[in-house]
């Protein structure tokens, strides 16, 4: 005959733990195989579902991880380099040249600006490459006068769509292409044909 257990024995049973569920000296006369069922195949339920949730934590933050990884790569394949672009401004047309070079997710170069009133080159500062595109700013000086201009920039194959703030003066969105480095062409010399400069002949 099976000795039934009430739903408060089985929380006792619970509390106190598998020795005092389980005689330690093996005798199960007590307990019904029913009763052990109901006690301990809810538990092992959830310490199954507490490893699939681990397992699938640890394989997103691995995923999460190479993809930052292929995109710091991808923003120094695609960013890298020199660029040219052109706008209309309050002091006239400007034309831009910018080089650039990625160290990871630290954007560093140079940007050369050409005006009306002469042309200027200044060290970026600030340079940060991500997922979302590019910024950085540009120090520029007019005289005395510091003036902070800062870009965000978003990168599609071959172009960067600019926004370009001038202090509290202006804003100016414009598209910067790559240049291309074009090689060399190898130059060819042209063969010698059969009987050129070849001597007179003899009478």
């Amino acid at each position: 005959m099976q000795t039934r257990i009430v739903a408060p024995e089985l929380f006792a049973m619970a509390k106190r733990g598998l020795n005092d569920v389980v005689p330690l000296d093996g005798s199960l006369e007590k307990y019904s195989l029913c009763t052990f069922a109901r006690f301990w195949l809810p538990m092992g339920v959830q310490i199954k579902t507490k490893i699939m949730k681990t397992y699938t934590k640890s394989i997103a933050l691995a995923a999460l991880t190479l993809a930052l990884a292929g995109s710091a790569r991808g923003a120094d394949e695609t960013v890298a380099g020199k660029w040219k672009g052109q706008f209309d401004s309050q002091i006239g047309l400007q034309k831009y040249t910018y080089e650039f070079k990625v160290d990871g997710t630290n954007l560093t170069g140079k940007a050369i600006g050409e005006r009306e009133m002469g042309t200027n080159e200044v060290a970026i500062t600030e340079g940060t490459v991500s997922t979302n595109g590019i910024s950085f700013v540009e120090p520029l000086k007019f005289g005395d006068n510091e003036l902070r201009i800062e870009y965000t920039g978003k990168v599609s194959g071959d172009e960067i769509k600019f926004h370009r703030k001038v202090g509290d003066v202006a804003e100016e969105d414009f598209v910067a292409k790559r240049v291309k480095e074009t090689e060399p062409k190898a130059e060819v010399k042209p063969e010698a044909r059969a009987g050129t400069n070849s001597p007179p002949a003899k009478p």
